[in-house]
């Protein structure tokens, strides 16, 4: 069975965005051929990408006309995309599709597939979904950065939730990998 992992860079301080909404730059002190090689490892063992509507519209802004990302753009405009929104109709980017329940979609495609799903950024997506117990992984690259102001990447929570701690990979530029499976009572 596939697993469902967020994956995204967040600051020091736990942002996963500046005070503007696209504002990254923080992830170019993340960037290298250790990233690189790992997101053409999420290419290989995904068997969707999934996004909020808000993270979708941006992905779909870039990739498509993206310049020299090589492979990791090919993977991207390539792989199933699963948008979940309650307010978009369609979703126009090369294999996407929109899902109103995205926790049942989820459960029912893991199920089927031995290949990973992937959500990518989509904090009101993921904070939707911790409490469905639907994600199996959290996947984050803390960057040694801190923005002091911006987006934080997890929201409020109606109850504590406790993870495990998988992996803390260190990377060559200073940022370091951390996985956490997500503990289940």
């Amino acid at each position: 069975m596939g697993k469902v992992i967020v994956w995204n860079l967040v600051t020091l301080d736990g942002y996963f965005e500046g005070t503007k909404k696209w504002d990254l730059d923080f992830h170019n002190r993340a960037w290298g051929p250790e990233l690189e090689a790992l997101s053409l490892e999420f290419g290989d063992k995904a068997q969707a990408l999934v996004f909020g509507r808000v993270t979708y519209e941006g992905m779909a802004a870039y990739w498509p006309t993206a310049e020299g990302e090589g492979k990791v753009k090919t993977y991207m405009n390539a792989l199933p995309k699963i948008v979940a929104s309650r307010t978009m109709e369609k979703a126009d980017w090369n294999n996407s599709r929109v899902v109103r329940d995205a926790a049942a979609e989820l459960r029912r495609l893991k199920g089927e597939s031995e290949k990973n799903l992937y959500i990518f950024g989509s904090a009101d997506l993921v904070a939707s979904l911790l409490p469905e117990n639907v994600v199996d992984e959290i996947m984050l690259c803390l960057v040694p950065v801190q923005l002091g102001d911006g987006t934080p990447f997890f929201k409020k929570a109606a109850a504590a939730k406790p993870f495990s701690l998988l992996e803390a990979r260190p990377l060559s530029n200073g940022s370091v990998i951390l996985r956490y499976a997500l503990e289940v009572a």
